[in-house]
């Protein structure tokens, strides 16, 4: 078993990362001691997912506490290093949401920091098992089938939570019913995301899977190949417009042609009721070197400009079901324009 993320004491404090950028060839953990470093980790993805970011974010803190001991910071020091992480991945609302909920500890300490901290991971591992329960639930009854042949994009197990997963999470709900045929994985822009970490963590469940190019999504829907698409979120808005790793819109565009639910899983966390609509959402633009280059090598003419947005926004009415640990919303066939308020505060 892997773990993402977690907080060890030694040698010394230290963030623990499994780092995602060298998977699959190589499984290597980094131990991350500066506020700096882990600022850098979370923006290159060697830790990503909207869960294992809500629990970066808290561990964070603690982070920027035992440097700050270390090196005699000023109290205001130390809030800078806090607030850049808080503002490392602007399009994902759990990382700030992970900072807030330790950040007015930090007065009483670094010990309460950190039980704060790890009362979120666990709580992370329990929610996404219960999402999944219910969103596995869900799409048997709506689908009206015993086994389902799913779709997903980007990577939402164990590697984007602090256990289990989200999208990804149903899966393995489904799988462990045996009410799963197949899934098609996405390779996933912008650093094949679906093909190197998706694959990896369904070879290791024993989920017969097949990786696909994003381009041929589409047309996977529109042929019948599958009866369900999953996806995870970096982001809902009040209205049940959700923020994902980008090429998720064509997806719930093809699902809404072809007549199949599309599926958001993620924790209630991840639902901003700050943010109304999806026009809110930051979307982060990556550098251009990854359009650009392939093992480094450059792979369009020189001088030619790239275009690299990390995430896209699927509206609302696009959304089959959303699925929490609170409960599943149908925001397509809701007229609440607030539609997730009610499962964030269930």
């Amino acid at each position: 078993m892997f773990k993402a993320i977690e907080w060890v004491e030694s040698p010394q404090e230290a963030i623990r990362l499994l780092d995602q950028t060298a998977l699959p060839s190589v499984e290597k953990y980094i131990d991350i001691i500066e506020t700096a470093s882990l600022v850098d980790a979370i923006q290159r993805l060697v830790v990503r997912g909207a869960p294992a970011l809500g629990a970066s974010g808290a561990y964070g803190v603690a982070l920027a506490m035992s440097e700050a001991a270390r090196n005699n910071w000023t109290k205001d020091q130390l809030q800078e290093a806090i607030q850049s992480v808080r503002d490392a991945r602007p399009t994902a609302v759990n990382l700030a949401w992970g900072v807030d909920q330790v950040r007015d500890l930090v007065p009483d300490g670094i010990e309460a920091v950190l039980t704060a901290a790890h009362l979120i991971a666990e709580a992370d591992v329990a929610n996404n098992k219960k999402l999944s329960e219910l969103g596995a639930d869900w799409i048997l009854k709506k689908t009206g089938k015993d086994k389902v042949r799913v779709i997903t994009h980007c990577n939402t197990g164990g590697l984007a939570t602090v256990g289990w997963g989200t999208a990804l999470g149903i899966i393995r709900e489904l799988h462990d019913r045996g009410a799963l045929e197949i899934v098609y994985a996405d390779e996933t822009r912008p650093l094949l995301q679906g093909a190197r970490l998706t694959s990896w963590e369904l070879k290791q469940l024993g989920i017969d899977h097949f990786v696909e190019a994003d381009g041929a999504a589409s047309s996977t829907i529109l042929r019948g190949l599958v009866d369900v698409a999953i996806i995870g979120a970096d982001r809902i808005t009040a209205n049940g417009d959700t923020a994902n790793k980008v090429g998720s819109v064509a997806l719930a565009l093809a699902c809404q042609r072809a007549g199949i639910p599309f599926v958001v899983a993620a924790p209630a966390s991840t639902v901003d009721l700050d943010t109304a609509t999806g026009d809110g959402i930051h979307i982060e633009l990556r550098t251009d070197s990854e359009v650009h280059e392939f093992q480094g090598m450059r792979a369009t003419p020189e001088g030619v400009k790239g275009f690299n947005p990390a995430f896209d926004v699927t509206p609302f009415d696009l959304i089959s079901a959303i699925a929490t640990e609170n409960g599943v919303a149908e925001p397509a066939t809701a007229n609440d324009p607030r539609v997730m308020e009610t499962v964030v505060t269930r």
